[in-house]
């Protein structure tokens, strides 16, 4: 009887070690997949804009649409209630995580390269740290102080362009990307007691549903003036990719990944953009590899590096706490 019972034991730890395999190769298959949506988005949204959508006529299309999807899988999987006294703070993660956000996003892509423009998104880690601290959330170390001055460094290489003249074509777009950026590491600080209170899922509809309204106010003459039959295959393909891919699939398989490793590795995923953005715009002839770029993207990633993960990532480990808003990107 005891080697049975210690036999049956055996199977059943190796039935949960697979079991628990399987369920963290699933979890960083959907991130490899978020983040490929992410760095493909870069390259297909200049396909469609602005030649066929203009940038906030695009944003309202996305918005509206995602927002539409998740009030219906919100009511058929979480239908979790707000309490009203948050719905203040909600509208202010609207305003930051959706409007400026999206807004500043899609104009600056608008005018910039898929490249520059995933190099200064990476960027959001320091940026959360500088409103952090501003804040009192977090304390400065040295190595987060050289983290701030290397990322800082190689954004100037970017939007200065060569010779760091600032009079590129690209050096307007860039300054949007970096507000874009700024306003979503406030969003990813003042959204913190939310996510720590709610589901995520209820917290992202709610926020997409506030930032509807000014988005709305903003984008939907440019959509009006949408030239439909004027639309090629491929741009009704990059339309929908946008929205339904780099939007609502993506932050959907970024929740499910949740359940199954620590966000920390959901945070660090976001070296991969850049990188895929890189190999696709390039591959497609869409943008070009320089030596400005190389140099920046370097001192980027070693900011980025120094100001969020010096203390070392468990790979497999699965969260033991509400997920970090780290992990809630909104592009």
């Amino acid at each position: 009887m005891p080697g049975k019972r210690c036999g049956a034991k055996t199977a059943h730890n190796a039935r949960n070690f697979q079991f628990a395999a399987m369920s963290n190769f699933r979890a960083h298959l959907y991130l490899f997949i978020v983040n490929l949506f992410y760095g493909a988005g870069f390259t297909v949204s200049k396909i469609v804009m602005p030649e066929f959508i203009k940038p906030f006529g695009f944003i309202f299309i996305r918005v509206s649409v995602t927002t539409a999807l998740f009030w219906g899988l919100h009511r058929f999987w979480i239908n979790e209630k707000v309490a009203k006294k948050d719905f203040a703070l909600l509208a202010l993660c609207g305003l930051f995580g959706v409007v400026i956000n999206q807004e500043m996003f899609f104009l600056g892509l608008s005018i910039t390269t898929p490249i520059n423009a995933a190099l200064i998104m990476i960027m959001t880690p320091i940026l959360v740290f500088v409103i952090s601290f501003f804040m009192a959330h977090e304390k400065a170390t040295w190595q987060k102080i050289l983290g701030l001055v290397l990322g800082a460094s190689g954004a100037l290489i970017i939007i200065s362009g060569r010779g760091f003249s600032f009079t590129g074509k690209t050096v307007l777009g860039d300054l949007f990307i970096l507000i874009n950026a700024t306003s979503y590491a406030v969003y990813l600080v003042i959204v913190r007691p939310l996510m720590k209170k709610y589901h995520p899922l209820t917290v992202i509809t709610w926020v997409f549903a506030f930032g509807l309204l000014p988005v709305t106010l903003f984008g939907f003459n440019q959509f009006n003036e949408i030239e439909w039959n004027s639309f090629t295959t491929q741009a009704w393909l990059g339309l929908a990719f946008v929205v339904i891919c780099t939007t609502f699939f993506a932050y959907l398989l970024n929740i499910l990944a949740l359940r199954e490793v620590h966000s920390s590795v959901v945070g660090a995923y976001i070296y991969l953009q850049p990188v895929l953005a890189t190999i696709i715009s390039v591959s497609l002839g869409k943008d070009q590899i320089t030596f400005e770029k190389i140099v920046s993207a370097l001192l980027i990633f070693s900011g980025v590096y120094m100001v969020s993960f010096a203390g070392g990532i468990k790979l497999f480990n699965k969260p033991k706490t509400e997920p970090d808003t780290n992990d809630m990107v909104m592009e």
